[in-house]
């Protein structure tokens, strides 16, 4: 199935591109690594090393926008990445991710950040596979870095790369167990230019002025379903009404600084369990479910995407979830100078506890 799929996806790019002289390029990559211990509960599925390969599409830029001169002409594109985890308690995963390719040392070193959804062949079912604990639905969200060092157009557009992969597959707590996983591994591809590496032109142009704004007010809504780590609770819907201030301080970056009020129904019914099932816990099941927090953050933009990454803390914590501090990495996109949205991940250290979708607007 995976070579069908690999090869597949090779006919289907060549055929689409490979008469044109874009400076578009394909690369094969296949990984071996191993399971991390992230997480006591998941040592009896770390069995063997996982493999697998990733295969890619990839769009050069040449510098006709300031954010490609602004990153090094950067790459974007597309993978299909297959995990084999070695374990059938675990499964495998197909996944298909967009990515972008940051280049430095003289373009010999290439850094690749990839989002996407894969999708698992033998999730958590209570009958049929209690053990699998780290996967609780067929979907998961799917995030991989490699970092490698290549050598293109060694021969008629022909190149080669290796160096190391990370993946982690979680459904950020959608539906319950959710202990996810994290490969780490080694990867050796070989890459082709559809041009046949034929000579690139970039553009250079130092004439771009400086971004100089004042600070922006912004308020966002965020929502989503999420469930407890408790089994049989249910999923249930969660929203956060978020507001921000935002200053850019050049091109590339902003910094932001916020409050949020977040209404998680998943820890209304967490509560009411351990009250009544655990009272030696000295939960009453009157504990308010809400929080607040504040947050500063960091945002990079590329072109209309920007990469957000915040580090919050709750001020308002009646009830205690895996401590007052969160994080929260994600993507945004601008529709327009007022208007954005936005797909995050809310973490506390390596417990993902939700996937959360937004839409924000800039009010000043």
């Amino acid at each position: 199935m995976t070579r069908i799929l690999l090869a597949l996806f090779l006919c289907i790019t060549c055929s689409a591109f490979g008469q044109e002289t874009t400076g578009a390029t394909i690369d094969v990559n296949y990984f071996y690594g191993t399971i991390l211990r992230h997480n006591k509960d998941i040592a009896h599925l770390i069995k063997g090393h996982p493999d697998g390969f990733i295969a890619s599409y990839n769009t050069q830029t040449f510098g006709k926008n300031r954010w490609e001169q602004a990153f090094n002409y950067p790459e974007y594109g597309y993978s299909i990445l297959y995990h084999n985890s070695h374990n059938p308690e675990l499964g495998n995963t197909i996944g298909v991710l967009g990515h972008y390719n940051f280049y430095f040392l003289n373009r010999n070193v290439m850094l690749r950040l990839a989002q996407g959804i894969s999708y698992t062949n033998n999730p958590f079912d209570l009958n049929d596979n209690p053990k699998n604990n780290a996967y609780g639905s067929h979907l998961l969200a799917t995030t991989y870095i490699l970092l490698n060092y290549q050598k293109k157009n060694i021969f008629k557009g022909f190149g080669v790369q290796a160096g190391l992969t990370f993946i982690h597959n979680s459904n950020a707590n959608f539906k319950a167990p959710n202990s996810s996983t994290n490969t780490v591994g080694v990867n050796l591809g070989v890459t082709y230019e559809l041009d046949g590496g034929l000579e690139k032109e970039f553009v250079e142009n130092d004439t771009f002025g400086k971004v100089t704004t004042p600070i922006h007010l912004n308020f966002m809504v965020r929502g989503g379903v999420n469930e407890s780590d408790f089994l049989g609770l249910g999923q249930k819907p969660f929203y956060i009404l978020t507001a921000f201030a935002e200053k850019r301080l050049n091109f590339k970056s902003s910094i932001q600084l916020g409050t949020e009020v977040f209404f998680s129904k998943f820890l209304e019914s967490e509560i009411d369990y351990i009250a009544a099932a655990f009272p030696s816990r000295g939960i009453t099941g009157d504990e308010d479910y809400k929080r607040v927090g504040v947050f500063a953050g960091h945002e990079l933009h590329i072109n209309k995407l920007s990469f957000i990454t915040q580090l919050g803390y709750y001020v308002y914590y009646p009830y205690d979830f895996e401590g007052r501090v969160y994080l929260r990495p994600g993507l945004k996109y601008h529709i327009s100078e007022k208007l954005f949205t936005e797909v995050s991940l809310k973490t506390h250290g390596a417990k993902a506890e939700a996937l959360e979708f937004g839409v924000g607007f800039r009010i000043l």
